[in-house]
């Protein structure tokens, strides 16, 4: 089959496409999925340079020019060793074409998508998880095995590309408002707000009937409106204090300690990336004297998956396509994900399913 190997931390060049990929078979409680999408995000980025070591302390596009090398041993998102050859790909959507033992042959047919951030046994916190395209293989390839409780059937008339746009980056905003409890009439600062994830948080927020502040460029203002944000803030002006109730942050970064200071007291921040710089700075004294609360997220209880599909298939959710590439075409739409060009998703599509796709733009 056609896939794509991550053979070692690095640029571009380190994506191999080949066409002689073994086909995977599906194990016990597994599917075999027929991928019909997979989108770009950027862990598939932050992964194939190593980003994650705690090595490297650059924001993501400063980090794959650096010459700083990752140490292999945490260079993972669970802080693992990538086991290479890795084919990435988190952001699946396809059909069910075989499934293994303990598995009903009825999901025979099933068009599916895969929950991306999937738990593992319990460990003393309850939080231990992996996610596809890391430490197992993912969609960029024509077939990928999942686990069939991992893998939900979804009822829908948009494209399989369309499809692709959600599992990944509006599974982590859906599971980033749940875990810090942002309620209706609530004031919301979402950072990132035209990318994957931000983009994704801005119609979640506003599906709970919440006021959306959403930070973007100028050239992507518009973009995000559309999504239903009440009010625009540009990346160089910092927010005004004391004017939200929650922070949904993807950037981090030098903006960090604005958006401390930009919340209520009692107010509550979360975080699911790092995209402009991991290492920031704190001033502890914010946190306590404003009674903040400072929360991370990963792990994702199988409800969050749940109710995305819900959402889609109610039509409470839109899906944010800018450009689909074919799946051989890897090194572009890469790049042009790290550039930022385009709002919203990009999506890859296998090249033997490329001349009858018709979801997104091409």
């Amino acid at each position: 089959m056609q896939a794509v190997l991550l053979t070692a931390h690095g640029g571009p060049e380190v994506l191999s496409v080949v066409s002689d990929h073994p086909v995977p078979s599906p194990a016990k409680n597994e599917v075999l999925i027929r991928v019909g999408a997979c989108g770009v995000n950027n862990t598939d980025i932050n992964t194939r340079i190593g980003w994650y070591s705690k090595a490297i302390r650059d924001d993501t596009n400063s980090a794959a020019c650096s010459d700083v090398e990752p140490d292999s041993s945490d260079s993972s998102w669970s802080g693992a060793e990538i086991a290479f050859p890795r084919v990435q790909g988190a952001d699946i959507c396809g059909e069910i074409i075989a499934v293994g033992t303990n598995v009903d042959s009825a999901r025979i047919g099933e068009r599916v998508m895969v929950q991306s951030m999937q738990p593992l046994a319990d460990d003393e916190n309850g939080l231990n998880c992996i996610t596809i395209g890391s430490e197992i293989d993912g969609g960029f390839a024509d077939y990928v095995c999942a686990r069939s409780d991992m893998t939900l059937a979804v009822k829908s008339e948009l494209s399989d590309a369309e499809l692709a746009s959600f599992p990944c980056a509006y599974t982590t905003a859906e599971n980033m408002l749940e875990r810090i409890k942002l309620t209706e009439g609530e004031r919301v600062l979402i950072t990132g707000a035209s990318g994957g994830v931000g983009s994704a948080a801005v119609q979640l927020a506003k599906r709970r009937g919440c006021h959306v502040t959403a930070v973007t460029s100028a050239s992507k203002s518009e973009f995000v409106r559309k999504l239903g944000a009440d009010d625009i803030l540009g990346r160089d002006n910092p927010p005004a204090p004391f004017g939200y109730d929650v922070c949904v942050d993807v950037v981090a970064g030098s903006a960090f300690s604005t958006l401390l200071d930009a919340l209520k007291r009692g107010g509550r921040y979360i975080c699911a990336g790092a995209i402009a710089g991991p290492i920031v700075e704190l001033d502890v004294r914010t946190v306590y004297l404003k009674d903040l609360t400072l929360a991370g997220s990963t792990w994702q209880p199988p409800s969050v998956m749940q109710n995305l599909i819900t959402y889609i298939e109610n039509g409470e959710i839109e899906p944010v396509v800018s450009k689909t590439y074919p799946l051989s075409h890897i090194g572009e739409a890469q790049s042009d994900f790290v550039s930022k060009i385009y709002p919203g998703k990009l999506v890859l599509v296998p090249d033997a399913k490329w001349e009858t796709h018709s979801g997104g733009l091409s």
